[in-house]
């Protein structure tokens, strides 16, 4: 299996439902602090659950519409990027991410995301990448800001949890903008 550096002792790899168990301890770690901004934390809480997460993003990705990645931190998966949407034809993507506490502050989601957009305009061809997040995520907005994206709308009340409906901010980048 391939991985990239992303330094420090991190690095960035597929992430696949044979990992499930890897996957679902670092869920039981990051779960309280992720669960807000991704959906999929609060039901990936056993092996079965786990499993059928990571599943989902592998038949994605042999689908061409999503792939997930994970990173890993001294040998401890802590956090990871995904393209939640992948559409080569339109040339559309949106790209996402989760870190643990106890890895952030070291510009690992930041390096990550940037592969991974580097990749979809260079190598894929799309014309635009998106990052959704919650106007509350500061944390989330900081990354796409650091990347160069642009806050582009906030569609109000559009995403619910737990029995609240909250905006969604929408940031994006042309590969254009990026590719200079």
């Amino acid at each position: 299996m391939y991985s990239v550096d992303l330094g420090g002792g991190a690095e960035l790899r597929p992430l696949e439902p044979w990992q499930a168990a890897e996957f679902l301890a670092h869920m039981d770690r990051a779960r309280d602090t992720v669960d807000p901004w991704i959906p999929w934390a609060s039901i990936s809480t056993d092996l079965p659950s786990a499993r059928a997460t990571l599943q989902r993003y592998a038949d994605k990705q042999a689908a061409d519409q999503g792939r997930i990645y994970g990173i890993w931190l001294a040998g401890t998966l802590v956090g990871g990027t995904m393209f939640v949407t992948f559409d080569a034809d339109s040339g559309i993507a949106e790209v996402g991410c989760w870190l643990e506490p106890a890895a952030t502050g070291r510009g690992l989601i930041t390096a990550a995301v940037r592969l991974l957009i580097d990749w979809a305009f260079r190598v894929r061809g799309l014309h635009r990448i998106e990052w959704h997040c919650r106007p509350d995520n500061i944390a989330s907005s900081a990354v796409a800001r650091r990347l160069g994206l642009r806050l582009e709308a906030t569609l109000r009340e559009s995403y619910p949890w737990k029995g609240v409906r909250h905006d969604t901010e929408i940031w994006a980048i042309l590969a254009p903008e990026w590719l200079g």
